[in-house]
């Protein structure tokens, strides 16, 4: 099963609190480029579907 880097691009300034818990449950922080790689499942893609235009999502092998 593949792997995604989940990279911060924009602020969360200003941005409703589903899309904070969000990129909290991606296991991000709050700081600008901040990165992390979750499982390609189900739960992350629709997880990242809230945030799509804040990440940028790139595909890694293990």
């Amino acid at each position: 099963m593949a792997n995604l880097k989940v990279t911060l691009k924009r602020s969360l300034i200003g941005r409703p609190q589903k899309q904070h818990n969000a990129i909290q449950s991606l296991g991000l922080t709050k700081k600008i480029g901040s990165h992390n790689v979750v499982k390609d499942n189900e739960l992350s893609r629709k997880t990242i579907e809230v945030v799509k235009h804040l990440v940028e999502v790139e595909e890694v092998s293990e």
